[in-house]
């Protein structure tokens, strides 16, 4: 890993203190540590990169604005980021639709053998939130290994360095998911239909 330097430290630094945090699993209040925002925003790295680290530190809306910039091909990596996020805030059939789109993609793949196997951890995930059923240290295991695959798979194709313009990221998405966005903000829907 290459590491990106800034005012408040290198990339692999802040990355190792994140890992040293609350696990990402079940829905937070709020960041873990709230000054770490700022921290992670000034690394200037690429997007998909800072939306991960965002997530290492449970800040969902800071996640959640950087990835709906990039909720569309060929950034399927932030689309993965974004179920992961919906996995973790407690919104599994959405977090179950955002796998489901990337199913067939690389970086999905570097972590599931199969779309079924993923859509099992989030129903397990589900079971421990609703039901207090199941192996929490187990499903806390697999959700940083999850998230650091995601952030390995970023570093090799997009380096831990720093991104001087992260519009470069930034998709336009397809006519009827942008049409769907505005629905949910402005026209009370509120949901994906699935």
């Amino acid at each position: 890993m290459s590491s990106t330097i800034s005012s408040f430290g290198s990339f692999d630094a802040l990355y190792a203190q994140l890992l040293t945090l609350r696990v990402p699993l079940l829905p937070p209040g709020k960041a873990t540590d709230p000054k770490l925002t700022d921290k992670i925003s000034s690394l200037y790295i690429h997007p998909t990169l800072e939306a991960a680290f965002h997530l290492l530190n449970c800040d969902l809306p800071s996640a959640h604005f950087l990835v709906r910039h990039m909720q569309a091909a060929p950034m399927f990596e932030a689309m993965y980021l974004h179920g992961i996020l919906h996995r973790i805030e407690g919104d599994y059939d959405n977090a179950r639709a955002w796998y489901g789109n990337v199913a067939d993609t690389e970086v999905f793949k570097k972590n599931w053998s199969s779309k079924e196997k993923a859509l099992e951890f989030i129903g397990k995930v589900e079971a421990l939130n609703k039901k207090r059923k199941g192996d929490k240290a187990a499903l806390e295991k697999e959700s940083v290994k999850e998230i650091k695959t995601v952030i390995d798979h970023c570093v090799e194709k997009y380096s831990s360095g720093q991104v001087q313009d992260a519009s470069v990221a930034w998709v336009q998405p397809e006519e009827a998911h942008r049409r769907m966005g505005e629905e949910m903000v402005s026209g009370g829907k509120g949901f994906r239909d699935f």
